[in-house]
């Protein structure tokens, strides 16, 4: 029996720990679009990108790690189609290489803006090589506009502005995250970019870029031009499933698996990450987890359903963002509710719960709380009452 794993981050090099963990004897080939050794990624944006940092990479195996897993890693390999009836992965180098059980963790891409791939200056972050050549440029910038709020906009603005950049972050939405958290605290997180001298221009759209081989300026859709030379796109990503197109899986937002990230309808393939879509017990729908904690979940789960032992249970989503000397936490889906109650700000251990309609705490946003934090993962794992918590702290009541 043979397992191809396609895919060197997180989830495709966890799999393969959990499988030999397991007492899995078989052959194991796993492929990366990247040169590099498999390294973590939640790095490219915090510690590699740190002015007083090495800008190392963080990987995800020692050396003696990867030996005793005796896989056969091939980097710098891209897949290029998928025949599940004959089992076969086609490569960019032409290969054919077939497999027993298929486990598809190719994660996602940037989403990106017309004219990026043209000008020199205007960058994405998703890999090591990206991450090194911002680092390489933001010494020398002196205007660094990031478009989108988020945490990866929202991180690399923290990180430019520790080089004493002049930072503008440009943000569709009218409160950055409201999307995620709520406009009330959405707004209470945007104060940290305001409060270290980061400027939020909100409600505002790109409307193109200017420079001839170099940018120089980004416009908006009401005319507004913000001068840069240096610009970092963070608007959102898409699973990577291109190369799927001709495959026949079930692809829609990421890949449609059952509970144990079995592709639902093809036997013997699987998909790991941030590119697989199942069923989530405390959800009424599949969901697609963007969390380097899922990502690390699911190796486990593929390589017990490849094993035939029990799965374990899905942790409760949770996803964790460095900013300005701030951790701000996530916990469960707070889109999923509404917010119940806040207390604090995201200066001073923010905490902010969100409740079902049936009154139950579906999530929380916590800031520099580490404890309060594991108190909630376990609220929200015991569907507890968000009315009845007694969290020692003095509130606002939302509802």
């Amino acid at each position: 029996m043979s397992v191809l794993i396609v895919g060197a981050s997180v989830a495709g090099v966890r799999t393969a720990q959990a499988l030999r963990a397991a007492d899995y004897a078989g052959d194991i080939t796993m492929i990366g679009e990247e040169l590099h050794r498999p390294y973590d990624k939640p790095p490219l944006t915090k510690a590699m990108l740190d002015p007083h940092g090495d800008g190392a990479q963080v990987p995800l195996l020692s050396d003696d790690d990867l030996e005793a897993l005796t896989i056969d890693l091939q980097l710098g390999v891209r897949a290029l189609s998928l025949d599940p009836a004959r089992r076969v992965v086609t490569t960019d180098l032409m290969q054919d290489l077939t497999y027993k059980n298929l486990v598809i963790a190719t994660g996602v891409t940037p989403r990106t803006l017309p004219a990026m791939e043209h000008l020199s200056g205007v960058h994405a972050i998703r890999t090591a090589d990206d991450a090194h050549n911002l680092r390489i440029q933001l010494p020398g910038a002196e205007h660094v506009v990031v478009i989108g709020a988020g945490f990866i906009g929202a991180e690399f603005a923290t990180a430019a502005s520790k080089y004493g950049c002049q930072v503008t972050i440009v943000e569709a939405q009218r409160t950055p995250m409201a999307h995620i958290v709520g406009e009330e605290v959405g707004a209470l997180l945007a104060d940290l970019h305001r409060a270290n001298g980061v400027r939020l221009v909100t409600n505002a759209c790109f409307a193109r870029f200017e420079g001839n081989n170099h940018v120089s300026a980004v416009v908006l859709d009401d005319g507004r031009t913000l001068p840069a030379d240096l610009v970092v796109v963070g608007i959102g990503t898409r699973p990577a499933t291109d190369w799927l197109a001709t495959s026949g899986l079930p692809v829609s937002n990421g890949i449609d698996c059952d509970e144990q990230l079995r592709v639902i309808a093809f036997p013997g393939v699987y998909a790991a990450g941030d590119v697989a879509r199942r069923p989530h017990p405390h959800y009424d729908t599949s969901v697609r987890i963007e969390h380097w904690t899922s990502a690390n979940e699911h190796g486990a789960v593929v390589a017990a359903s490849i094993m035939r032992k029990p799965i374990p249970s899905p942790a409760m989503p949770y996803v964790w963002s460095d900013q300005y000397d701030h951790r701000i936490q996530i916990i469960g889906r707070p889109s999923a509710g509404k917010l119940f109650l806040h207390a604090g700000d995201a200066h001073d251990h923010l905490v902010a719960l969100y409740a079902a309609p049936s009154g139950s705490l579906v999530g929380a946003v916590i800031v520099d709380d580490p404890r309060l934090m594991l108190r909630c993962r376990r609220a929200i794992n015991e569907r507890a009452q968000v009315g009845d918590l007694d969290l020692g702290l003095r509130i606002t009541r939302i509802g």
